[in-house]
Protein backbone atom coordinates (compact mmCIF):
# COMPACT_ATOMS: atom_id res chain seq x y z
CA UNK A 1 0.00 0.00 0.00
CA UNK A 2 2.73 2.28 0.45
CA UNK A 3 4.51 2.29 -2.51
CA UNK A 4 1.06 2.85 -4.77
CA UNK A 5 0.88 6.11 -2.27
CA UNK A 6 4.90 7.19 -2.67
CA UNK A 7 4.15 6.89 -6.39
CA UNK A 8 1.03 8.99 -6.38
CA UNK A 9 2.57 11.80 -4.22
CA UNK A 10 5.54 11.42 -6.30
CA UNK A 11 3.41 11.87 -9.65
CA UNK A 12 1.31 15.14 -8.01
CA UNK A 13 4.66 16.88 -7.16
CA UNK A 14 5.66 16.03 -10.57
CA UNK A 15 2.90 17.52 -11.79
CA UNK A 16 2.86 20.52 -9.85
CA UNK A 17 6.32 21.00 -10.79
CA UNK A 18 5.40 21.05 -14.54
CA UNK A 19 2.20 23.21 -14.68
CA UNK A 20 3.10 26.08 -17.85
CA UNK A 21 1.67 29.67 -18.11
CA UNK A 22 0.62 31.60 -20.93
CA UNK A 23 0.75 34.42 -18.72
CA UNK A 24 2.38 34.99 -15.49
CA UNK A 25 3.25 37.58 -13.05
CA UNK A 26 5.78 36.13 -9.98
CA UNK A 27 6.91 38.20 -7.25
CA UNK A 28 9.33 38.16 -4.48
CA UNK A 29 9.06 40.56 -1.65
CA UNK A 30 10.50 41.26 2.08
CA UNK A 31 8.60 42.60 5.24
CA UNK A 32 9.79 46.10 4.41
CA UNK A 33 7.93 45.92 0.98
CA UNK A 34 11.10 45.81 -1.44
CA UNK A 35 11.36 42.79 -3.95
CA UNK A 36 11.37 41.75 -7.88
CA UNK A 37 8.43 40.70 -10.35
CA UNK A 38 9.01 38.62 -13.35
CA UNK A 39 6.54 38.84 -15.69
CA UNK A 40 6.18 35.96 -18.61
CA UNK A 41 3.89 36.51 -21.55
CA UNK A 42 3.24 36.11 -24.90
CA UNK A 43 3.10 39.32 -26.81
CA UNK A 44 -1.05 39.20 -27.22
CA UNK A 45 -1.59 38.74 -24.20
CA UNK A 46 0.83 41.82 -23.17
CA UNK A 47 -1.21 43.63 -25.12
CA UNK A 48 -4.43 42.22 -23.69
CA UNK A 49 -3.99 42.69 -19.95
CA UNK A 50 -1.33 45.79 -20.06
CA UNK A 51 -2.27 47.60 -23.06
CA UNK A 52 1.10 47.49 -25.29
CA UNK A 53 1.77 47.25 -28.45
CA UNK A 54 -0.99 47.07 -31.34
CA UNK A 55 -3.89 44.88 -31.25
CA UNK A 56 -3.54 44.47 -34.85
CA UNK A 57 0.00 42.72 -34.73
CA UNK A 58 1.25 42.06 -31.06
CA UNK A 59 3.92 39.63 -31.96
CA UNK A 60 5.45 42.41 -34.08
CA UNK A 61 4.48 45.48 -31.79
CA UNK A 62 5.37 43.61 -28.51
CA UNK A 63 9.45 44.31 -27.89
CA UNK A 64 11.87 44.38 -25.70
CA UNK A 65 12.46 48.03 -26.06
CA UNK A 66 8.74 48.32 -25.34
CA UNK A 67 8.51 46.47 -22.41
CA UNK A 68 12.02 48.19 -20.73
CA UNK A 69 10.25 51.47 -21.51
CA UNK A 70 6.86 50.21 -19.98
CA UNK A 71 8.52 49.15 -16.80
CA UNK A 72 11.08 52.11 -16.52
CA UNK A 73 8.01 54.95 -17.02
CA UNK A 74 6.20 52.88 -14.03
CA UNK A 75 9.31 53.34 -11.46
CA UNK A 76 10.96 50.05 -11.51
CA UNK A 77 14.76 49.02 -12.27
CA UNK A 78 14.72 46.60 -14.98
CA UNK A 79 17.45 43.68 -14.77
CA UNK A 80 16.44 41.97 -17.86
CA UNK A 81 14.22 41.64 -20.47
CA UNK A 82 14.58 38.67 -22.87
CA UNK A 83 12.39 36.86 -25.85
CA UNK A 84 12.24 33.27 -25.90
CA UNK A 85 10.31 30.48 -27.45
CA UNK A 86 8.25 27.41 -26.19
CA UNK A 87 6.87 25.31 -28.29
CA UNK A 88 7.43 27.65 -31.64
CA UNK A 89 5.79 30.72 -29.83
CA UNK A 90 7.28 33.59 -28.61
CA UNK A 91 7.17 34.93 -25.07
CA UNK A 92 8.60 37.77 -23.86
CA UNK A 93 9.52 38.02 -19.90
CA UNK A 94 10.86 41.01 -17.87
CA UNK A 95 12.36 40.80 -14.42
CA UNK A 96 12.55 44.45 -12.60
CA UNK A 97 12.83 45.62 -9.12
CA UNK A 98 10.73 48.10 -6.76
CA UNK A 99 11.07 49.77 -3.72
CA UNK A 100 7.48 49.12 -2.30
CA UNK A 101 4.74 46.61 -3.29
CA UNK A 102 1.72 48.85 -2.58
CA UNK A 103 3.24 51.20 -5.14
CA UNK A 104 2.74 48.76 -7.83
CA UNK A 105 -0.86 48.69 -8.87
CA UNK A 106 -2.27 50.86 -11.03
CA UNK A 107 1.11 52.15 -12.73
CA UNK A 108 1.79 51.95 -16.98
CA UNK A 109 3.24 48.34 -15.98
CA UNK A 110 0.71 47.01 -13.92
CA UNK A 111 -3.24 48.41 -15.03
CA UNK A 112 -4.33 44.79 -14.36
CA UNK A 113 -3.12 44.18 -10.54
CA UNK A 114 -4.19 45.39 -7.20
CA UNK A 115 -1.61 44.52 -4.20
CA UNK A 116 -1.90 45.58 -1.07
CA UNK A 117 1.26 44.92 2.06
CA UNK A 118 -0.84 46.14 5.44
CA UNK A 119 0.58 45.31 8.96
CA UNK A 120 -1.91 43.61 11.35
CA UNK A 121 0.15 43.79 14.76
CA UNK A 122 2.43 41.35 14.67
CA UNK A 123 1.49 39.92 10.91
CA UNK A 124 1.34 41.14 7.41
CA UNK A 125 -1.91 40.95 5.50
CA UNK A 126 -1.45 40.25 1.64
CA UNK A 127 -4.66 40.97 -0.35
CA UNK A 128 -5.20 41.76 -3.75
CA UNK A 129 -6.90 41.20 -7.56
CA UNK A 130 -5.89 40.32 -11.04
CA UNK A 131 -8.03 41.30 -13.55
CA UNK A 132 -7.81 42.28 -16.96
CA UNK A 133 -8.59 46.64 -17.39
CA UNK A 134 -11.65 47.55 -18.89
CA UNK A 135 -10.48 49.94 -21.42
CA UNK A 136 -8.12 47.20 -22.22
CA UNK A 137 -7.31 46.52 -26.21
CA UNK A 138 -9.29 44.07 -27.99
CA UNK A 139 -7.11 41.27 -29.31
CA UNK A 140 -9.38 39.25 -31.00
CA UNK A 141 -10.11 35.56 -30.87
CA UNK A 142 -6.35 34.80 -30.88
CA UNK A 143 -4.05 33.44 -28.01
CA UNK A 144 -7.19 32.20 -25.48
CA UNK A 145 -5.75 28.54 -24.62
CA UNK A 146 -3.82 27.48 -21.69
CA UNK A 147 -3.29 29.04 -18.06
CA UNK A 148 -2.33 32.84 -16.41
CA UNK A 149 -1.00 32.78 -12.49
CA UNK A 150 -0.14 35.24 -10.11
CA UNK A 151 2.77 34.05 -7.71
CA UNK A 152 4.01 35.37 -4.92
CA UNK A 153 7.56 34.53 -2.68
CA UNK A 154 7.17 35.33 0.83
CA UNK A 155 8.89 36.16 3.07
CA UNK A 156 8.07 34.89 6.69
CA UNK A 157 5.66 31.91 8.01
CA UNK A 158 2.32 31.45 6.18
CA UNK A 159 -0.27 31.23 8.95
CA UNK A 160 -3.54 31.23 5.89
CA UNK A 161 -4.16 32.42 2.62
CA UNK A 162 -7.34 32.45 0.35
CA UNK A 163 -8.01 29.61 -1.68
CA UNK A 164 -4.26 29.64 -3.50
CA UNK A 165 -4.39 27.07 -6.00
CA UNK A 166 -1.74 24.23 -4.52
CA UNK A 167 -1.70 25.74 -0.95
CA UNK A 168 1.60 26.70 0.76
CA UNK A 169 4.68 25.15 -1.62
CA UNK A 170 8.02 24.31 -0.08
CA UNK A 171 7.36 26.44 2.77
CA UNK A 172 6.48 30.13 1.84
CA UNK A 173 5.36 29.89 -2.09
CA UNK A 174 1.47 30.73 -3.03
CA UNK A 175 -0.25 30.77 -6.09
CA UNK A 176 -3.08 31.71 -7.51
CA UNK A 177 -4.29 30.52 -11.65
CA UNK A 178 -7.14 30.49 -13.74
CA UNK A 179 -8.02 29.84 -17.22
CA UNK A 180 -6.67 32.88 -20.09
CA UNK A 181 -10.10 32.41 -21.69
CA UNK A 182 -11.40 33.51 -18.76
CA UNK A 183 -8.92 36.25 -17.85
CA UNK A 184 -9.44 37.47 -21.19
CA UNK A 185 -13.40 37.65 -20.44
CA UNK A 186 -13.16 39.67 -17.76
CA UNK A 187 -12.64 36.82 -14.80
CA UNK A 188 -11.05 38.16 -11.53
CA UNK A 189 -8.48 36.60 -9.57
CA UNK A 190 -8.54 37.20 -5.99
CA UNK A 191 -5.78 36.38 -3.78
CA UNK A 192 -4.80 36.92 -0.15
CA UNK A 193 -2.21 35.79 2.60
CA UNK A 194 -1.41 36.71 6.36
CA UNK A 195 2.14 35.72 6.93
CA UNK A 196 4.38 36.68 9.86
CA UNK A 197 5.89 40.32 10.47
CA UNK A 198 9.65 38.85 11.23
CA UNK A 199 10.62 37.74 8.28
CA UNK A 200 12.21 34.04 7.75
CA UNK A 201 15.85 34.82 6.92
CA UNK A 202 15.49 37.12 10.58
CA UNK A 203 14.44 34.53 12.64
CA UNK A 204 16.92 31.88 11.44
CA UNK A 205 19.61 34.63 11.96
CA UNK A 206 18.13 35.10 15.71
CA UNK A 207 17.64 31.59 16.50
CA UNK A 208 21.44 30.65 15.37
CA UNK A 209 22.48 33.94 17.03
CA UNK A 210 21.17 32.39 20.30
CA UNK A 211 22.50 29.00 19.78
CA UNK A 212 25.95 30.14 19.68
CA UNK A 213 25.03 32.31 22.64
CA UNK A 214 24.27 29.53 24.63
CA UNK A 215 26.86 27.65 23.23
CA UNK A 216 29.38 30.33 24.44
CA UNK A 217 27.49 30.46 27.99
CA UNK A 218 27.49 26.72 28.56
CA UNK A 219 31.61 26.99 27.49
CA UNK A 220 31.87 30.03 30.14
CA UNK A 221 30.10 28.30 32.67
CA UNK A 222 31.92 24.62 32.31
CA UNK A 223 35.50 26.78 32.29
CA UNK A 224 33.92 28.65 35.61
CA UNK A 225 33.40 25.42 37.33
CA UNK A 226 36.82 23.65 36.21
CA UNK A 227 38.58 26.69 37.24
CA UNK A 228 36.76 26.60 41.02
CA UNK A 229 37.65 23.26 41.13
CA UNK A 230 41.58 23.70 40.01
CA UNK A 231 41.87 26.40 43.14
CA UNK A 232 40.46 24.17 45.33
CA UNK A 233 42.67 20.99 45.09
CA UNK A 234 45.28 23.07 44.74
CA UNK A 235 44.37 24.70 48.57
CA UNK A 236 43.72 21.20 49.63
CA UNK A 237 47.52 20.69 48.51
CA UNK A 238 48.47 23.19 50.05
CA UNK A 239 47.29 22.41 53.29
CA UNK A 240 48.12 18.76 53.39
Amino acid sequence: MRAPLAALLLLVAFDQACVVYEYEHEIWFRVGGAGTVNVTGRPALWTAFKGVGQASDPDASVTREALRELFERSGLRVKRVTLTRRGGRPYLFVSADFDDLNKLSGTPAFPDLRVHLTREGERLRLDGVWARPPNAPDVGARDRDGLMAVRFHLPAKVFEHKNAAAGVERGNIVGWRQDVAAGRDGGRLEFGALMDRRSILGSTVALFASAIALALLLLAAGLYVALRQGRRQRARAAVG
